[in-house]
Order: structure tokens, then sequence, then C-alpha cells
């Protein structure tokens, strides 16, 4: 394949879920097949970004406006419905600029939201352009809404961009098949699960782990660990303080480490003061995306909670591959491609959706069996390696072949 000019359009920055762990390390490795990438982004405090653009690693990124939400420190702010309509028009109206001047072959969307889908439907169609489109999340089912029309116009948009793009990615089989029934043909469609970045998970700084673990009050305690954000809308934070009520009780010297932010943050840490688990519950809030790296390692177990809903059946969970390239065993539930991505023999724990008794049961299982723990750390050290971006990216690449 010839080497391509490829434009993303994010509606978040890059320091979020998706943007750190899928969109960035996916760019890099684009660059390093030879393919120029710029992205376009909007960011979660617009106003604060001393530096709108750069060029990172080979990559150009430029954020344009300010993105849906607000973000600042632990704290995630929803607009007012009006504050939102002026958010979101202006949003549109400056990556719609920004993909019309970009040199680009290529748009590709990531995620098929409404800032990013008229903008880039736009500068394909004035300008000439190839249209693609990245789902990583279903999300009408995984987001938070203001009303009912906001959720109406995301689910316009997510059921009808598919249709328009030349191409459409995915990162799990409940997607594929939701796109082949909007009516995507199956060659149009190309799936790459989520992934990790080598060089983010390469080696911890030990000496602040070391620090980390005094400051933390975790120095003699098994340390059950969730990374990510603390949003009930798509994370069931809330059903592993539930487990670890119970898990408290089993082990009474455990420790619960909440690494993350988000609009739960606060109510999640009243449930764990009125579950009698609050001097057990360590919150770190947000941490910056270089140090992630030395808090999986403060844990024994890494756990991504999960109930059986749509919006888990369409997440291929970045825990998964994080916690594997860490070395730290991992448990989470039996739902949408978790099985299948855990391997034969598995790389992991499944405990059953939505039960806080068997999750509690499968991480004192890991706590308390430590041949057990092993065997999951090298099965999960050994897997991973199929999932580092530099391997993924050559699928990847098999959805720009019309191009």
């Amino acid at each position: 394949m010839r080497c391509l000019r490829i434009a993303f359009l994010l509606t978040q920055s890059l320091e979020s879920p998706s943007g750190l762990g899928r969109y960035w390390p996916l760019s890099k490795e684009l660059v390093r097949l030879g393919h120029e990438v710029t992205i376009l982004a909007l960011h979660h405090d617009f106003h604060a970004v001393d530096q709108r653009c750069f060029t990172r690693d080979g990559v150009q990124v430029h954020y344009v406006g300010q993105m849906h939400v607000h973000k600042t420190g632990n704290r995630k702010e929803y607009f007012s419905p009006t504050h939102l309509i002026w958010i979101t028009t202006l949003g549109t109206w400056r990556l719609t600029q920004a993909a019309l001047q970009v040199p680009a072959d290529v748009i590709h969307l990531a995620k098929p939201h409404p800032m990013n889908g008229m903008a880039g439907l736009a500068a394909c169609r004035l300008r000439g352009k190839y249209l693609y489109l990245d789902c990583d999340d279903y999300e009408a089912e995984s987001n938070y809404f203001n009303g009912k029309w906001q959720q109406q116009g995301v689910i316009f948009f997510e059921d009808r961009l598919p249709l328009q793009a030349h191409g459409v990615t995915t990162n799990t089989y409940f997607m594929a098949q939701r796109l082949q029934g909007l009516g995507v043909s199956t060659e149009r469609i190309v799936y790459i699960p989520n992934g990790v970045d080598r060089t983010r998970f390469s080696r911890p700084d030990l000496e602040r782990v070391a620090t980390l673990r005094t400051e933390l009050g975790l120095n003699g305690h098994p340390v059950v660990c969730y990374l990510g954000s603390l949003s009930l809308a798509s994370h069931a934070v809330d059903l592993l303080v539930e487990a670890f009520v119970l898990l408290s009780q089993w082990v009474p010297e455990v420790r619960l480490l909440l690494v993350g932010g988000g609009e739960a943050y606060e109510s999640l840490q009243q449930q764990a003061q009125a579950a009698g688990v609050g001097e057990r519950t360590v919150f770190v809030g947000r941490v910056a995306p270089e140090r992630v790296i030395d808090y999986y390692h403060l844990a024994n177990v890494s756990v991504d909670p999960a109930r059986d809903d749509l919006a888990v059946r369409a997440r291929s969970p970045l825990k998964l591959f994080e916690s594997w390239a860490a070395g730290i065993p991992f448990v989470t539930a039996d739902v949408g491609d978790r099985r299948e991505l855990l391997g034969d023999p598995p790389a992991g724990l499944l405990a059953v959706p939505g039960d806080a008794e068997s999750l509690a049961a499968a991480i004192s299982e890991v706590l308390q069996n430590p041949d057990l723990a092993n065997t999951l750390k090298c099965r999960g050290q050994e897997r991973v390696r199929s999932f580092y971006w530099e391997q993924l990216v050559k699928d990847f690449v098999r959805v720009y072949q019309d191009a």
C-alpha cells in the first residue's frame, strides 16, 4: 500500500481513555509505517491548553475547540442544554474548518459522534476525500445524556455514519455484528481489538512505586486495583465496591485502590463510607499517563468489574491489556469478548456479570493463591505480545485498501 495522509477527527482529547489507549498509539504506529498522520481534536479543558498545535513522535496534533464535557482535576462536569448546543455548534464548525484545511487523503472519524461526523462528511464531500469510521463503543448506551433529545442525536449519527463510510474499524465482535445489522457489508468491516502501547508499560519507576506505597498507606497490605474512569454509565465501579465489602470480611488486611476521575468520584466515596470500607479504600484521582504503570505495580490484582449490558458487550477493556503488559493478574466478568480475549488457557479469571459475591470470590482466589497469581501473570505477559500496537496496526491498515 502506498503511503497515505490520514487525518483522525476526535471529539475528545488524547488524555481520554480512547485517545491515550487507542488513537494515539495507533497514530504513532501508522507514522512508523510511513504514513502521514494528523489528529484534529477537541479538548476537555480547551481554554486551559497552552500548546494547541504540536508534533510529537511524528504525529501532528491540533486542538481546535472544547469537547462536549468539561473535566478539571477529578471532576467531570456536563454543560446545560443551552450551553451544550453552543459548544457542539462551535466544535463542529472548528473541526470542519480544520478538516477542510488539512492535507489528507482520508478522514478517519474516531467514534461516530455528531460533531466529528458532520465535519468529516463535509470535508469528504467538498474535497473528495475518503471517509472511514472507528466504532470503539456503543455510544448511545455508554454515555451520560442531559435529555432524550441528546441521546436521539447520538443514535442518529451512530446508526447512519457507518453507511456513509468507505470502511469501518471496530474493537469488538458485538459491534461488528451490530454494524452488519445496520447494513454495512462484511468486507467493509475490520475488527481491531484494543491493545497497549509497549512504550508506556515497559518499565515502572521502582523507587517511585515504593514511595507511593508508603504515601498511600499500602505497605503490608494486598492491593486490589481499578484504574480507569469513575463513570457508572459504562464502568460498574459501584459493583466493585460491593464486592470489596465482602472481600474485606474474608481478607481483612486487603485495600482497594481506585485510580481515576469522573462524575461518580464523590458518590463512590460516599458508597465506600456508608458500607464501612471507607478507611480501606484509597481514592487517588486522575494521574499523569506516564505514571499509570507505577500505580499498576502497587497492585496484587487488577479488576474490570462489569454487568451484562449493551455498553459492556461493546467495550474492549483497556485494563485487560494494560494489566497484562504490567504483569498484574487480572479479573473481570464473562461478558462480551472477554472470554475469547483471555484465551485458552485463560490469562485471567472470569466472574459472573453483575454478581458482587462472584467477583469477590474471584479476587480472593488470586490474592490467596500465589501459584495461580503467578500463572495468570505469566500467561498475560505471553498473550499481550499479540496486542501491542505495532502488531495491531498491520491489520488496521487493511481498511484503507480501497484508498
